[in-house]
């Protein structure tokens, strides 16, 4: 027997033939494929080309809620938003903070959309290079030789960085943030030497972004929404989908019921190690050149 209430509304999504896609950017971001708590920018750059090519498609939401994280990796995703923004409408909602690399999602939008607690802004760059050579060396009795061709060896954790090679990785996070603050006052209409006054990592709540030019609107998901439909002309013809597609209750439950059993037995395995364990696997994304921020939020 046909249940009436899911029938109803099969029929009520098929009535309607245009579509605003909700892109969700939601973790640190990263390099590659998706994953659990991450940002993927292979992952999400593939869903805005596919939305922007999608005819059915009439406008974008990007929902973001990120603190950042690898530069590059923010500015794959936002070169594809860019080509997006060229053809249809493309809106950020910022939900509990859209920071660095978030703001960089954020910047190629057409407008703004951030809550008046919304953590934004934090534009700047820094770099990370590990050296363990002490602890390695000290702790572990582990040391390494090296070969090179050239006065700029690969880069290693084994040793510190030589006089040469600091220089040019400061080189290089200048070279960055050169780009990151010239993209993103192009975005927002300003001059160069104006979006720096309110850049330098400084971090802002939606309130006081907006005040500075960083943010269009104060709202949340919904004015997004209304504004992406009435720039799209759809406002009474449309249904919401969001990208990536979302994982079902059962597929989300045994992932996490897998992830829990593994993260068991390494604890059992680890013990009271199992902390440091925890924190350098998450150091390990900090590595070469970061669009985040420095520190982490617990927002309650």
């Amino acid at each position: 027997m046909l249940n009436t209430t899911n029938t109803r509304k099969v029929i009520q999504l098929l009535k309607f033939k245009n579509e605003i896609a909700v892109i969700v950017a939601d973790g640190d971001i990263m390099p590659g494929k998706a994953q659990q708590g991450m940002i993927g920018s292979d992952t999400f750059a593939e869903e805005i080309r596919k939305a922007r090519l999608n005819e059915r498609v009439k406008a974008i939401v990007i929902r973001i809620n990120s603190p950042g994280g690898s530069a590059l990796a923010s500015d794959v995703m936002w070169r594809e938003i860019k080509l997006a923004t060229e053809v249809k409408p493309v809106i950020a909602s910022m939900s509990d903070y859209a920071a660095s690399g978030g703001y960089y999602l954020a910047m190629a939008c057409d407008t703004i959309v951030a809550q008046p607690t919304t953590i934004t802004g934090s534009i700047g760059v820094f770099s990370v290079i590990f050296d363990l050579s002490s602890f390695l060396d000290n702790k572990l009795g582990i040391t390494f030789d090296e070969v090179k061709t050239g006065d700029v060896g690969g880069l290693s954790v084994t040793r510190p960085l030589t006089a040469v090679e600091k220089s040019i990785w400061q080189k290089r996070t200048e070279d960055i943030y050169e780009s990151f603050t010239t993209k993103a006052a192009d975005g927002r209409g300003m001059t160069a030497d104006e979006l720096r006054r309110v850049a330098s990592g400084r971090v802002w709540t939606g309130v006081q972004a907006k005040e500075r030019g960083l943010v269009d609107v104060l709202g949340n998901f919904n004015d997004a929404i209304d504004i992406a439909t009435a720039k799209a002309g759809v406002s009474s013809d449309y249904k919401l989908k969001y990208y990536p597609v979302q994982k079902s209750f059962i597929q989300e439950w045994l992932m996490e019921m897998e992830e829990n059993t593994a993260s068991r037995q390494l604890k059992n395995e680890l013990g009271e190690h199992f902390k440091t364990y925890e924190q350098l696997k998450k150091l390990k994304e900090y590595q070469g050149s970061q669009a985040r921020l420095p520190y982490d939020l617990l927002i309650h």
